[in-house]
């Protein structure tokens, strides 16, 4: 449901992660003691019994800190016994093993997860056997659906690039890669309007009103002393078109002069949707349908540098990035965890639980070769809308990019959730 609001607070609209208030730290419990104080998580061994001594001791550490689950409506999800699952069979579900212990990272701190995580982490690494027994065992299938209750939807995907550029601003690298600023402001609206739990609205102080942010326009003319947009530059690029799908895809890699590689992700957003410049193209005629790809894009930039910098401002969306450490297995996606290649997606989470793993059933981009995975639902992003919506991440790289520009599939999806995950929703008897 849509609350009613001016217009430049409907365009400021966007999907992200529920952010979920800090819980009250738990007071350490007085020292000596007998025996630690008991806990809600069992434990699977009883604590030993502390042997009287002279000397004072240390108060133990307070146990887990385990948020409680709320109780969430996704009506769109129905209940379905597992031989309704199609293709479950087919998959090697062990492989997205690793996926899922990232994610039990953060879910286990939900009372909801918190069984299935504490087994799955004392597991030795399952074959696809023992991998798909734990899933039967411990998980609820639900069938996802769009909102008119069709089956399909469409799947897409992205990946981590890599450009070129710089830490400082040179003669090649001029195009800048901003940190958040100072004066964007965040309103989450969710305390208000439950059902915008997934929106956010972002803006900017003019006095004493919020106002829409600055368009992707006016912060690149901002940086010649337009309007007032004071920039924090983390890097700069050397190509404006290889930065703008860097700002698509969210995360990704900058091959700096001596060859290391930074590493940048998400930070932030100014507020409004995207805009496809490949689907203006077609509509202007400049390209067909289907050379409106990432890269039949990078070579009408090429072709067109004149007509380059009005394209692309015409998409208002802008990205904020932050710089990201060393060593990460690969970019953080909405989770805060970092994805894995194949086996993390991006979904509406207004649809869809953020962490769940999902059996996604599709194709291989531009065939009818099956695409059958058990993948986990560990990002979210501003063009994914929909109950049976789907952004396949597939790694790093030129390869996975050349696969991401060109993916554009249907798609099927089943959510799993633990059997007593607190879900509300309208009741279905189980389809045999």
């Amino acid at each position: 449901m849509w609350m009613r609001a001016s217009p430049w607070l409907l365009c400021l609209l966007l999907s992200a992660c529920a952010v979920r208030p800090p819980a009250p730290p738990v007071p350490p419990q007085p020292a000596p003691v007998p025996k630690p104080a008991p806990i809600t998580v069992p434990s699977p061994e009883p604590e030993p019994v502390a042997e009287p001594i002279a000397e004072p001791q240390p108060a133990p550490a307070p146990p887990p800190l385990v948020l409680p689950t709320p109780t969430l409506n996704y009506p769109t999800l129905k209940p379905v016994a597992w031989g309704s699952v199609q293709f479950w069979q087919s998959d090697a579900v062990d492989e997205a093993w690793t996926a899922f212990l990232r994610g039990c990272t953060t879910l286990k701190k939900r009372s909801a997860w918190q069984a299935v995580c504490s087994e799955a982490e004392a597991m030795p690494t399952p074959d696809t056997a023992a991998a798909r027994a734990f899933f039967l065992r411990a998980f609820q299938p639900y069938a996802a659906s769009q909102e008119d209750g069709s089956a399909e939807g469409m799947v897409t995907g992205y990946y981590e690039p890599l450009i070129k550029g710089d830490r400082v601003r040179t003669q090649r690298a001029r195009y800048p890669l901003y940190a958040a600023p100072d004066d964007l402001i965040t309103v989450d609206l969710a305390s208000v309007y439950p059902e915008l739990k997934s929106l956010r609205l972002r803006g900017r102080l003019v006095g004493n009103k919020l106002v829409p942010y600055y368009t992707r326009k006016e912060i690149e003319s901002g940086t010649n002393g337009g309007n007032g947009f004071k920039g924090k530059p983390i890097a700069w690029a050397e190509d404006p078109v290889e930065l703008f799908f860097l700002q698509v895809q969210g995360s990704g890699r900058i091959e700096l002069p001596d060859g290391s590689h930074l590493r940048v992700g998400y930070a932030d957003q100014n507020g409004y949707p995207y805009q496809s410049i490949g689907r203006l193209l077609v509509e202007r005629g400049e390209l067909k349908l289907e050379q409106a790809s990432m890269q039949g894009i990078k070579n009408w930039g090429a072709n067109n540098p004149d007509k380059l910098p009005d394209l692309l401002a015409s998409n208002p969306s802008f990205v904020f990035f932050r710089e990201l450490p060393d060593g990460l297995p690969g970019p953080l996606g909405s989770l805060g965890i970092p994805l894995t290649a194949q086996r993390s997606i991006a979904v509406d989470p207004k649809y869809i639980p953020l962490g769940a793993p999902v059996f996604l059933a599709t194709t291989f981009p531009y065939s009818n070769q099956p695409l059958n995975r058990l993948v986990m639902a560990q990002d979210t992003g501003s063009a994914i809308r929909g109950g049976v919506r789907a952004d396949y991440f597939w790694g790093f790289g030129s390869e996975a990019g050349e696969q991401a520009g060109k993916m554009k599939q249907k798609g099927r999806m089943w959510v799993l959730l633990p059997k007593d995950y607190p879900l509300t929703m309208v009741k279905t008897k189980l389809k045999p």
